[in-house]
């Protein structure tokens, strides 16, 4: 394995580059960057239909979601794979295919995460802000949102672990990830594969593990930060005991 990983190492990280395409993890991270990224608003956009009063809006993208969260990727990269073209007239890339895949479903899933953090929050902040005169999307933007994002910063690096997963099934459509770079590197040895795919195992173990941990740290920090600020706007038992007291006592004294 370790000898794989020496002879093989630029094919795995950066797959043909400089003398072709990019490929490999670094194609892998690209792609999971951007699809996250660019799912985020999406997502924004339909949690904010999810939780609107308006049916015209909550109900087709409450549709929408449960259609996506119901059907596996494969299914979606397919969809995207022979649609897409017959819809802008020509032929698209792998790797754009794989974006558009990844945008579609991970709006899908993050909308459930944004949503659960806007809910999460207590009722009093919009009924607070509505009363100081702010409208309801001035509220969402200003009050709402940058709580409810803050919260889930910890799911949003979860989710971003999986889109790396996801990420392997872009093989089925040649796109040059470090699946597919495994892949080559098991076609050149032909007599190893049960070490090079035990090292792309490896590869996802580590980048996958790293993150999580990144998730936990994060949530940590959130969950003792807002136990600092309970026991900072939480009153003192003692003290108010004590300035009770002393007018009582000196009350008791003068008589």
């Amino acid at each position: 394995m370790f000898d794989i990983l020496h002879n093989y190492w630029e094919l795995l990280l950066l797959g043909q580059y400089p003398h072709g395409a990019l490929g490999g993890l670094a194609i892998t991270l690209i792609l999971s960057l951007l699809g996250l990224g660019l799912a985020f608003p999406v997502s924004i956009l339909l949690a904010l239909a999810r939780i609107s009063p308006m049916a015209v809006f909550r109900v087709p993208a409450t549709m929408l979601v449960y259609t996506i969260r119901g059907i596996p990727l494969i299914m979606v990269i397919f969809w995207v794979y022979f649609f897409l073209p017959l819809l802008i007239g020509r032929t698209i890339t792998g790797f754009t295919t794989m974006l558009c895949t990844l945008v579609i479903y991970q709006s899908a899933y993050l909308c459930e995460v944004i949503r659960a953090g806007i809910e999460a929050l207590p009722k009093g902040q919009l009924e607070a802000s509505r009363a100081l005169g702010l409208g309801y999307f001035r509220t969402l933007r200003f009050v709402i949102l940058p709580q409810a994002l803050y919260n889930m910063m910890p799911s949003m690096i979860s989710q971003f672990v999986s889109t790396i997963k996801e990420t392997s099934l872009g093989y089925v459509i040649n796109v040059p990830e470090v699946t597919f770079a495994a892949n080559q590197v098991n076609n050149q040895l032909l007599t190893k594969p049960l070490a090079v795919f035990s090292l792309l195992a490896l590869i996802y173990f580590v980048l996958c593990f790293s993150f999580t941990e990144l998730a936990d740290y994060i949530e940590r920090r959130i969950t003792n930060k807002r136990a600092g600020k309970a026991r900072k706007n939480k009153p003192d038992v003692g003290s108010k005991l004590s300035m009770t007291a002393l007018p009582a006592a000196a009350s008791k004294e003068n008589s």
